[in-house]
């Protein structure tokens, strides 16, 4: 029984551990930080800067010293933003619609300043606003991408304020538009706009020289965004500037960490750059959303990471910038850049890798360092999904496969749980016979379990098995955007939020909010019933310490998954079910007394035994 006990104490000992830290470091600081993430929002609307772009944004050629310098020292304007609506009507500007997108290009700069998304909403309810990804400069949260070129006496060339000429008004798939500006000395720029049904924009920069001195270029793309924004608060999730770079690889910074920087560039900027890459992106990164920079594949670029601070507005920008382009008289030259703006959706970031040959585009997506437990475990739940129709029945069928799948495993343990509670008789005569000596004791019990076949640590294998597959689950619930707004059936209407019910006000029928401290929902309690249940299939401890320990463990699991996403809640309730149908039928095939039905009616007499004493 000691060996027993020991066991189930690991089993809940690795739970614990888990859930624990998950609580510690992940829900229950984030609860709170995502709670008042509107109000963040809103005070930081009320402390970006308006009125037109200085002359920051654009990476100075310095080609000896290996990289694009960080934005132009200018002044940032003290006058307040306006509202998004004034600050577009700034600029004339070329409409953007397509099945995913909608938005416009400002003529004035030839910025890529105006995107929302279609299909994505700030609530569950597609009453609510649509979500809004880029905005201008003068609006509350400026968030712009642009491209150009930079040099050395090449006379003008095109900026911010650069009023450019447009064929067309309307940008959308299949119809591209053309913008031209000539800069009065003998250098005529074109940019040509293109945009795919989703998320990806291909701008194609030309620039024809039709003076009679050569002149070198340098083509350069970047993604800016004023103001730190209101951030999840996540330990396990990266928000701030990101990107692949060549055999760099993966750089993922936060808007603090860039700021510890060295100096870089211009006054008040502190960054990195990474010269001489090929193959890569850069961008800024939100949990569901981001912007990114993509250079051409196949040729050696520079990109930068940068902050700079004038008063108490911070500019973040990341930034690439190609190598030396020179233009003879009389010739062209021509570079080609992307531009993706969207929601991080899976299979979508995953065609432009493939597609368009995008270096370790997937990254964009943080997969983590169990990349190789999370990828499969989303590719499973988003297959089922296209069957089922629903990622909670996904959930569900692939909680059942995964059982099915460790069932050898899980077998293995439940046989030797049950013959160990089959030579407990045994075991307590060993306990009996050797209580003075515990070597003895500890001797004789090893015989014994080598006699019956018994592997004494094998009650904790279905534990084991289980946390890797609840941090994988946890995790993709968490990052994709899939799972977000995800329904279940009944009041769960986003797998990836808890469940929004509370029995302290009896599930929405009393009109008031519980704390989240105590928040408690339907399906948390149902967790907590299958996880009693479960431990009702063993026999009490004979120690009353004990015994107290395993009838709070399903109340205090209760309470702490509370505050955990709905479809992890529902993992757990379906697997505690699983494993007590499995268990059931293993014991009874092993002819070990099920203690369950036992169990509950002892409960039941003890309290009503307490009630009656009070």
């Amino acid at each position: 029984m000691g060996n027993d006990k020991t066991n189930m104490f690991v089993a809940i000992a690795l739970s614990l551990v888990v859930l624990l830290g998950w609580h510690y470091f992940v829900t229950g600081p984030a609860t709170e930080k995502q709670r008042q993430q509107q109000a963040a929002a809103q005070s930081q609307t009320t402390q970006q800067p308006g009125g037109t772009s200085p002359a920051d944004g654009v990476p100075g050629p310095s080609p000896q010293q290996g990289g694009p310098s960080a934005p132009v020292p200018g002044t940032l304007p003290q006058a307040g933003p306006v509202s998004r609506e004034d600050a577009l009507a700034r600029s004339a500007r070329i409409r953007i619609d397509t099945p995913a997108l909608y938005g416009s290009v400002a003529l004035k700069g030839a910025r890529i300043d105006d995107v929302s998304l279609k299909n994505y909403h700030e609530t569950v309810s597609d009453e609510s606003p649509r979500i809004v990804l880029l905005s201008p400069t003068g609006s509350p949260n400026p968030y712009y991408a642009e491209f150009g070129w930079v040099g050395q006496n090449a006379g003008p060339l095109p900026n911010a304020d650069t009023l450019w000429t447009a064929e067309g008004d309307l940008l959308a798939p299949g119809k591209p538009v053309t913008l031209t500006w000539d800069n009065g000395q003998g250098l005529v720029f074109k940019r040509i706009l293109a945009v795919d049904d989703k998320f990806m924009f291909t701008v194609r920069d030309e620039v024809e020289n039709k003076s009679g001195n050569a002149v070198t270029l340098y083509p350069y793309s970047l993604v800016s965004r004023w103001g730190k924004p209101a951030t999840q608060g996540y330990y396990v999730l990266h928000e701030g500037l990101i990107g692949w770079l060549g055999d760099d690889r993966l750089q993922e910074f936060s808007y603090d960490a860039v700021a510890k920087e060295p100096a870089y560039g211009g006054a008040n900027t502190r960054g990195k750059a990474w010269s001489n890459v090929t193959g890569g992106w850069v961008g800024i990164t939100d949990k569901y959303w981001a912007a990114a920079a993509i250079p051409e594949q196949d040729k050696p670029f520079t990109g930068a990471f940068t902050e700079r601070t004038d008063g108490a507005t911070k500019v973040f920008q990341t930034s690439v910038r190609g190598d030396a382009v020179a233009v003879a008289p009389g010739a062209s030259s021509a570079t080609t850049q992307r531009l993706f703006a969207g929601a991080k959706e899976v299979n979508q970031i995953n065609e432009y890798k493939r597609d368009l040959n995008i270096r370790e585009f997937d990254s964009m997506i943080d997969w983590g360092w169990f990349w190789f437990l999370t990828k499969p475990m989303f590719r499973a739940l988003d297959f089922f999904f296209h069957l089922a129709g629903n990622f909670g029945v996904s959930i569900l069928l692939v909680t059942l496969i995964l059982k099915i799948f460790f069932l050898p495993i899980a077998n293995r343990s439940y046989v030797s749980m049950a013959k160990m509670k089959a030579v407990q008789p045994e075991m307590m005569s060993i306990r009996e016979r050797y209580k003075d000596d515990k070597m003895k004791q500890q001797q004789a019990m090893m015989e014994l379990y080598k006699k019956e076949k018994i592997n004494p640590v094998a009650g904790c294998w279905p534990v084991l098995i289980q946390i890797p597959v609840f941090f994988a689950l946890y995790k993709v619930l968490f990052i994709t955007i899939e799972m977000r707004h995800a329904p279940f059936f009944g009041w769960i209407q986003d797998l990836a939020a808890p469940d929004p019910t509370s029995i302290l006000n009896l599930f929405g029928a009393l009109p008031w909010a519980a704390p989240d401290f105590v928040h408690l929902g339907v399906w948390p309690l149902i967790m907590g019933v299958t996880m009693f249940i479960q431990m009702k299939m063993n026999p009490a401890p004979p120690d009353p310490v004990q015994a107290q320990v395993f009838a709070f463990m399903p109340i205090i699991f209760t309470f702490m998954l509370g505050s955990f996403p709905a479809g992890l809640v529902i993992y757990w309730a379906w697997n505690n079910t699983l494993s007590v149908i499995q268990q059931y039928v293993i014991m009874r095939r092993n002819g070990v007394k099920v203690e369950l039905w036992d169990n509950l009616r002892g409960t039941f007499k003890r309290g009503k035994g307490a009630a009656a004493k009070s």
